[in-house]
This record gives C-alpha cells, sequence and structure tokens, in this order.
C-alpha cells in the first residue's frame, strides 16, 4: 500500500462531521444520566458535579462558583461543611481508580478564588404579586426563600434570633465555618431580593394564625431545636446539657465552664462539633458511642482530624446513669454492647464500668419544638408548608437545601396553579473531553490543616488550596457527564478501538445487547470469537473518558456528547427571551 495505513485508506470515504450543536434528548438520555453520574445522583441537591470541577480544572472558578451557587444555594459554605454523599459514590474510588475526587474541597476552591462579589442570579420568572412567609432562617428556610425570589415570589423570612443562618451560625464552630463566609452567601440571598427579620419569633407575640392571613403561603423551616434527652438514673444532676444548647450559647460569644474532664456522648456531626470545641476550652475529653466506627453518621475526615487532636473515642458503650456528689455530677457509669443482626447495640452483661467527669454533654439528637404552632392549625392549613429538618427530622445540611428547594416547587405550583419548572435533560455534541491519560496519574490532594498549636476556638483547621493543587485535583474528575457511542451503522469491527482501550473492560466486543423499550441497556453476552461479533459497545461504566477510542477510529464510528440535568423554567419570561 505505498506506505499508507487502514487510517488512511478509510479517511477519503469518510462522510463530513457532524455540525449540529445539539440533539433532543430521550428518555434514555435521563436513564444514562442518572445511572452514568453517580456523584450528582448521590447529590440530594443534584449538583452539576461534572460541570463545576471541569470549569475549576479549566480555570474558570468563576463558572464553578456559578454552578454550585445555582444548584445547591451555599457553595463556600457546603466547601466547608458538607457530609459529602458525592464522594463516596464518585466512581474514581472505586477498586483499582484510586480515592475518590476531593469534590467538596474542589467546591470550596470555586469560591475561594472567585472574585468575592456578591452573584446574583436571573429570575425565572417576573414578579408574581405573591407573598410568602418563612419561619426560620436557617439552611432550609433560606434555601426555600432563594428558590421561591427566584420564581419571583416576595419571600420575607422571620427568624428569632438576631443573625440568620441557623446552626451554620449557632452550632458548627468557627474552626469548622468562619462567620464572614455565612455572612457573604446571606448577603447573596438577600441580594436576590428576599427579606429576612431578625429577632421575630412566633408564637405569642405573632402568631402562625396572623401569618396565614398576611401572606399567600407560609412555610414552617423553624429547624429541630428540642432536645433528646435520654431518661437515666441521676438526670437532675448539674453538669448534664445538651450538646446542641452549648454550642449555641458558646457561639452566641457567651462564657461557658465545662470543668476540667468532659465526656460527649453521640456518634454524629454534634457530637464531633462538642468534642473538638471541648478540647479548645481546655477540657479533658473524650467521646463514647454506643455502636462502632461503621455506623457514625460524621463528615469523612472528622474521626482523623479527632485523633490529631488527641480526643479518645470510645466504641460500643452505652449510658447507665449519672453519679453525683453533692447535687453535681461526678462520674457516669457505662455498659458496653455488642451490635445484634439487626445492627442494634446490645448491653453485656458484667460490663459495666465507670468514668469521673464534670461536664457531660448529650449529642443525642433533636426535635422540631412544635410549642409555637397554633391548636387551629395543628391538623393543617392549605397556606402551610413545611421544609427542612422540621419538615423530615435531623438531616444533614445538602438534605436540608435538596428539601427545601421541592418545597419551594411546591409552594409555587400552589400559588401559581401548575409546574412552572421542570428537570431538563440536554444533550450537545462536543469534540473532547478535555481529560488526558496523563490525569488518570494524579493523587487526590491533601488538604492543608492548621497545626495543632495553633487550634483554637476562631483559627479555620482545613485552610484550602493554593490555586494550582485546586486545578490538579479537579482535573483527577472523569467528566463522566461526556457520552461516548458507538453507530453500529458505520462501525466496521476493525477492532481499533478494541486495542486502543486503557482499562479491559471499557469497550467490548458483543455477541448480543439486551435493552429495555426506553433503550437502556440491561445486559449483554460479550462474543469469545470475532466470527459471532455483531457489535462493538462502550461500557460507560468503565469508561475514564480519554477518548484514545475516537482517536482511533478510522471511519468516525464513535460520537461524543456532552449530557446535563438541569431545572428550567416551563415558560419563560418575556424579558429573558
Amino acid at each position: 500500500m505505498n506506505g499508507g495505513n487502514l487510517k488512511d485508506l478509510f479517511a477519503a470515504k469518510r462522510k463530513p462531521k457532524q455540525t449540529k450543536t445539539s440533539r433532543p434528548a430521550t428518555p434514555c438520555d435521563a436513564l444514562w444520566l442518572e445511572k452514568n453520574i453517580p456523584c450528582q445522583k448521590a447529590c440530594p441537591a443534584g449538583t452539576d458535579i461534572p460541570a463545576y470541577l471541569t470549569a475549576i480544572a479549566e480555570g474558570d472558578p468563576e463558572e464553578a462558583y456559578r454552578i454550585n451557587l445555582r444548584d445547591n444555594i451555599f457553595p463556600a459554605i457546603l466547601g466547608r461543611v458538607c457530609s459529602r454523599p458525592c464522594e463516596a459514590a464518585c466512581r474514581h474510588g472505586r477498586e483499582g481508580l484510586g480515592d475518590p475526587v476531593a469534590i467538596c474541597f474542589s467546591k470550596r476552591s470555586a469560591a475561594d478564588f472567585q472574585q468575592q462579589k456578591l452573584v446574583v442570579l436571573n429570575p425565572w420568572f417576573a414578579p408574581s404579586g405573591k407573598r410568602v412567609a418563612i419561619i426560620g432562617g436557617g439552611v432550609a428556610g433560606l434555601a426555600t426563600a432563594r428558590q421561591l425570589a427566584l420564581c419571583g415570589h416576595q419571600v420575607v423570612v422571620h427568624e428569632k434570633h438576631d443573625r440568620p443562618g441557623g446552626m451554620l451560625n449557632q452550632g458548627i464552630p468557627e474552626f469548622r465555618l468562619p462567620r464572614q463566609i455565612i455572612d457573604h452567601e446571606i448577603e447573596q440571598i438577600k441580594a436576590q431580593g428576599v427579606e429576612i427579620v431578625c429577632n421575630s419569633s412566633i408564637g405569642k407575640e405573632l402568631p402562625l394564625g396572623a401569618l396565614t392571613q398576611q401572606y399567600d403561603a407560609v412555610i414552617m423551616a423553624a429547624g429541630t431545636l428540642s432536645p433528646n434527652l435520654p431518661s437515666l438514673p441521676g438526670s437532675e444532676l448539674e453538669g448534664i446539657r445538651h450538646g446542641l444548647n452549648f454550642l449555641m450559647q458558646l457561639n452566641t460569644t457567651e462564657a461557658v465552664d465545662l470543668g476540667e474532664r468532659v465526656i460527649v456522648i453521640g456518634g454524629g456531626f454534634t457530637a464531633m462539633d462538642c468534642a473538638r470545641t471541648a478540647v479548645r476550652l481546655g477540657a479533658d475529653t473524650q467521646v463514647c458511642y454506643r455502636r462502632g466506627e461503621a455506623e457514625m453518621l460524621v463528615t469523612p475526615g472528622e474521626l482523623e482530624e479527632l485523633g490529631h487532636e488527641q480526643i479518645p473515642l470510645k466504641y460500643r458503650v452505652a449510658p447507665k446513669a449519672y453519679i453525683g456528689t453533692d447535687g453535681r455530677i461526678s462520674a457516669m457509669r457505662f455498659v458496653r454492647t455488642q451490635l445484634n443482626h439487626e445492627r442494634r447495640p446490645v448491653e453485656i452483661e458484667g460490663s459495666e464500668f465507670e468514668i469521673p467527669v464534670d461536664t457531660v454533654l448529650l449529642a443525642t439528637g433533636q426535635s422540631a419544638d412544635l410549642a409555637w404552632i397554633d391548636e387551629a392549625l395543628r391538623n393543617g392549613h392549605e397556606k402551610l408548608f413545611s421544609a427542612g429538618d422540621f419538615s423530615s427530622g435531623s438531616s444533614s445540611l445538602i438534605e436540608a437545601i435538596a428539601n427545601g428547594k421541592q418545597c419551594a416547587q411546591n409552594v409555587d405550583r400552589f400559588l401559581m396553579g401548575a409546574d412552572r419548572l421542570t428537570k431538563r435533560v440536554v444533550t450537545e455534541i462536543a469534540k473532547k473531553t478535555g481529560r488526558t491519560l496523563k490525569m488518570d496519574e494524579i493523587e487526590r490532594q491533601p488538604m492543608p490543616a492548621a497545626p495543632l498549636s495553633q487550634r483554637d476556638l476562631p483559627t479555620e483547621v482545613e485552610q484550602g488550596y493554593d490555586e494550582l493543587t485546586s486545578v490538579e485535583e479537579a482535573k483527577r474528575c472523569y467528566r463522566c457527564h461526556y457520552k461516548f457511542e458507538i453507530d453500529p451503522l458505520k462501525c466496521i469491527l476493525c477492532d481499533w478501538c478494541l486495542k486502543a482501550r486503557i482499562r479491559p473492560d471499557c469497550i467490548l466486543p458483543l455477541k448480543t445487547l439486551q435493552q429495555d423499550e426506553q433503550g437502556a441497556v440491561v445486559g449483554w453476552e460479550v462474543s469469545e470469537h470475532r466470527c459471532d461479533r455483531r457489535r462493538v459497545w462502550i461500557n460507560e461504566d468503565e469508561c475514564i473518558r480519554c477518548g484514545a477510542c475516537v482517536e482511533a477510529c478510522p471511519v468516525d464510528a464513535i460520537t461524543l456528547h456532552k449530557v446535563t440535568l438541569g431545572m428550567e423554567p416551563v415558560i419563560l419570561n418575556p424579558s429573558e427571551g
């Protein structure tokens, strides 16, 4: 062939490349997106994680911040204190692929390196003339308010404390979440048109019933502030208090005397915050939890920080009684436990022991306080809605945001008589993913942390990536929102893509491919012999989006699409086209 090759031979026979920028999405695209972008699927707020990681990797933190602002409302806050369900789902963390992408830290980077100005989103709809009251200026209440403002409604948030933010200010310690970060992102919500009235307590002074007369809808987002206290012998002793009340007292600048020895009871977010705060106040602190490490509901990395700060954690020990001297607690009695087949703690007979203590902090959960709700409204009212922890019980911040977004959609439907927002899958034709094989060699970037000697109450422990590190970390993302497809009518079964594949199962020679009525793949049979091969298929679950197959294909049989899921208005604001 005079030095030519097969690719040259077919080059002259190729059809012109597609010039369209998008194609109509199909039900199969929606199913594909739900399966193949596991991080977005795991995020309760549905954040477009691959899109913002790509923006960071390409040096555009402004765009990355805006994507997060649109989807999860508090980018800089969540970049510090999100529970990170997305990282557990990240494909990069699967066996043989390394560690999950630092999605949360990257979210923080988007906030750290964008211009520190208020970002205001374009509203979806023109002003509706409808007025909505929200009771509670915590995460869920503010998230609901922001969404309703984008829908064109006039929103007033009633917050009983002297500053909005709820647990952001009252529960989360400053060494995890600097207060200026909270203030900035709440100011963005106010800039969106939301009015926040502080020191406004609903109940006797301003009855809930009065709000239902003054507003077109009222949303109860008052959180869960009523502490759950275990009933144990000695509960009347001084020195026993709920952990959330302790954090609220400290975070509202009041002095707290814990004594020399502190025991924290619990295995969740509040327990970790209480323990790490107590150590900073100079107390000899330990955490006791009745289950094991696998059952703890804490932020990834939290237990490691507990170890760094030399805070002991005793697993499988349950409180039995408080022991006091002169009306004050002096020790606590525990019993060792084991988990039964239902993963419930069961006491081990004869295993009781005591630990000396000056203060016990009970991080044992809390529930909604309903005392402020008018008796006549306790069975419901057509204008009444609920959001966040008040609606679903104590949860994470990202779950509260998701709940608030859903509540806002329900309220908008009630006010306007129709669903005006819909989820839409957009499929765009793309040229490249932007990934290279070298990116697979990048290891997860560690988060710089303040040394132990500097860890006081106001000093933020996690120091944040520098700009170069943030870009390197974001490059690790597989960019799962890109979809490769082989056109079986163009494919000549030449095996070039099979020879170019990086992972053993990312492209498969198939004998059969089973699809359901919507076109989603439900099974396949691999071809063992060339004679029974019917097609070549890209297994997106194993694909690392390197594009080697596209480069290898001699007949342009492989196409690339970017698939995006977004919330869009059914009827656009005329001023926005």
